[in-house]
């Protein structure tokens, strides 16, 4: 409806449409239990996907950019064996957010859902999540999660009209990788995780053995942690040469045709490094802990996620470091990687000191939250708009190298909560704020900012600041931990970040550089006009010089470490 409001003081009046009123919604989807899949009451969460696009599944179509497909999602609890479900057609949706919405058109549709257990955590919460399958929690590729067979159906909200979905299909689960001369697989029982966790919990790790590592037993070996992503393999690595009958794939990315070729020419020239007479010999290796919130833990402590930095660090690295002979000393370990590992890497260094001995840490993840990507957490009062007292102006999220956006932060962040409320997304929004956030009443994490509107919490802001801020953590610090953090500190990005990550990087490099007593003594550099996952190297175009990660720091620490090691430490025998 219409409300007028006269001003009593002039001669006209404004029309405003302020009604609130829920559309009708005459359509509905009804979704068939997937009996020839399961028999048990099942929660999770159902999603609807609706594309124009017909040659690619929409399950693989939703995403930030302009070329997403449109989705909604629903929570699911206790679907009872051989019943149907009817989607709530007023589930919120991404990027149109109300099906009422939607134009009557010919799509194709699919139906997905993402499979939820319950785990009874030790500090006394019940919560629904959805466990990794060895996927690295991808919703759309998860192990035991069913979906429909996309149909093309037109769709009309205004129609009275019923359409019967199957979910016939069923992802199947994944094979474990083989052990090789050089690469092997581990997997252990983490008591620490398990214990929080209210079940068995388990780390995993893939090792790249030095050359020469059977032949020379008595050599104990340094330890190169490699932060990232869930990784399937060793990545960067191979034994053969490249295949010269690839057919070549152009990356939409990088601009660059033929980059599946670049790839295999990197792998290959990386075992020729490793096993040639020049490149140090250590033990490198790529941590796997997927978890019930993402694809991997962030590596520190989280009242949601749990003790995943202790777990790393006094459970799964001695272990590693045992069963291969590696030396088991915090000053012959570093750590190394971008994005996440970037994060990860430097978040390490900082809250364990004296356990590793040097971080390298490209385009990290937001290392000091006035610059949240482009929100100051602590000054800000809306995270998806800049406010002022006649207009609201949204917050990109993403751009490309020359600054053209293509994704707004409040429609990122939008996307996630089609995919699942109470941060259980498995996206990077809903991880950042399952790691750093307390725990709420319900056993989930406290929301930084509303999912909908963007109003942030200040007392969620405060929180994040004296646990997980690593700028402010080490500014607060440094008195007590300069000394150990001295010289073990690199910090590389692009100044065209695709996520604006430089920003941050900006205000910690400030406060390194003003440190005193002593002097941090690192390296903070930055690409020009480099997009994300720029790792320092000024020689290289950037989608290469991302593929050189273990060529690049391995060489450098090595050469480091003899002047950061302690007395009497073994430099040598590992240089063979």
């Amino acid at each position: 409806m219409y409300r007028l409001i006269y001003l009593a003081f002039g001669f006209f009046f404004i029309a405003c449409n302020i009604s609130n009123e829920k559309q009708n919604i005459y359509y509905s989807i009804d979704i068939a239990y997937p009996s020839e899949h399961y028999n048990e009451v099942l929660d999770g969460r159902l999603i609807l996907l609706i594309a124009t696009d017909s040659e690619t599944e929409p399950r693989f179509q939703l995403r930030d950019g302009p070329n997403t497909c449109q989705g909604f999602g629903m929570d699911v609890e206790d679907w009872q064996p051989g019943t149907n479900i009817s989607f709530a057609m007023e589930s919120f949706g991404y990027p149109i957010e109300h099906f009422a919405q939607l134009p009557a058109s010919d799509y194709t549709v699919q139906v997905l859902f993402h499979k939820y257990e319950t785990f009874e955590r030790s500090d006394g919460h019940t919560v629904k999540m959805p466990m990794d399958r060895g996927e690295g929690q991808q919703w759309n590729r998860a192990p035991g999660n069913v979906y429909s067979t996309p149909g093309k159906f037109h769709l009309d909200p205004n129609n009275q009209e019923v359409l019967n979905i199957k979910l016939d299909n069923i992802i199947p689960q994944i094979e474990e990788p083989e052990d090789t001369e050089y690469v092997k697989h581990i997997k252990i029982k983490s008591d620490l995780l398990s214990e929080f966790w209210g079940r068995d919990m388990y780390l995993g790790a893939h090792i790249l053995l030095p050359h020469g590592w059977a032949d020379h037993p008595e050599v104990k070996y340094p330890l190169a942690i490699f932060h990232g992503h869930f990784p399937s393999d060793f990545g960067g690595w191979r034994t053969t040469p490249p295949d010269p009958d690839l057919t070549p794939v152009y990356s939409e990315r990088f601009k660059v045709d033929g980059y599946n070729k670049f790839v295999q020419e990197e792998e290959y020239s990386f075992y020729k490094s490793w096993t040639g007479p020049d490149f140090p010999r250590v033990i490198a290796i790529e941590i796997q802990h997927a978890n019930p919130f993402y694809d991997d833990s962030y590596a520190v402590n989280s009242e949601n996620i749990g003790p995943y930095g202790d777990a790393i660090t006094y459970e799964l690295i001695p272990h590693i470091e045992k069963e291969f002979r590696g030396i088991g000393e915090g000053w012959a370990r570093f750590t190394y990687g971008g994005s996440t590992g970037g994060w990860e890497a430097l978040a390490v260094q900082v809250k364990y000191p004296k356990e590793y001995n040097g971080c390298y840490a490209a385009c990290p993840d937001p290392i000091d939250f006035r610059a949240f990507c482009l929100t100051n957490i602590y000054e800000d009062e809306n995270a998806y708009y800049k406010e002022g007292p006649f207009k609201r102006t949204l917050i990109p999220g993403h751009r490309d190298f020359l600054g053209n956006i293509d994704a707004m932060l409040r429609d990122m962040n939008h996307r996630e909560l089609v995919l699942g409320t109470k941060s259980r997304s498995g996206q990077q929004w809903d991880i950042w704020e399952a790691v750093y956030s307390p725990v709420g009443k319900d056993g989930y994490p406290r929301r930084i900012w509303d999912k909908k509107s963007g109003l942030i919490d200040k007392e969620i802001a405060e929180y994040w600041k004296e646990n997980y801020d690593l700028a402010y953590i080490m500014k607060r610090d440094w008195a007590k931990y300069g000394n150990d953090w001295k010289g073990k500190i690199k910090i590389y990005c692009g100044d065209m970040d695709n996520y604006y990550l430089n920003n941050a990087v900006y205000l910690a490099e400030e406060f390194l550089e003003s440190t005193t007593d002593p002097y941090y003594d690192g390296e903070v550099d930055y690409g020009d006009r480099a997009e994300h996952c720029w790792n320092g190297d000024q020689t290289q175009p950037n989608h290469i010089s991302r593929l050189r990660y273990n060529q690049m720091f391995i060489p450098r620490w090595a050469e480091e470490v003899k002047t950061r090691s302690p007395k009497g430490a073994d430099v040598t025998s590992w240089r063979y």
